[in-house]
């Protein structure tokens, strides 16, 4: 598995909190295409089907990962 960048990991915790594409974009003040292509390179990279997958997959690998967050 490849290792997600640092914007990669600020998208999936917001898609872990539920936040659309739309506000995450407004909140890392990024653009929607970027929200995108973020997405689906970190469901390529965790061999995910789809987003979901792709939280659930990484807070299996990482448990403490979205404690940061609450």
């Amino acid at each position: 598995m490849e290792q997600l960048s640092p914007k990669e990991l600020d998208v999936l915790a917001l898609v872990a909190l539920g936040y659309s594409d739309k506000e995450i974009g407004k909140k890392l003040r990024i653009k929607y295409g970027t929200v995108r292509t973020h997405i689906d390179r970190i469901v390529l990279k965790l061999h995910a089907r789809n987003r979901g997958h792709a939280v659930l997959a990484y807070i299996l690998l990482y448990p403490e990962w979205l404690t940061r967050f609450s």
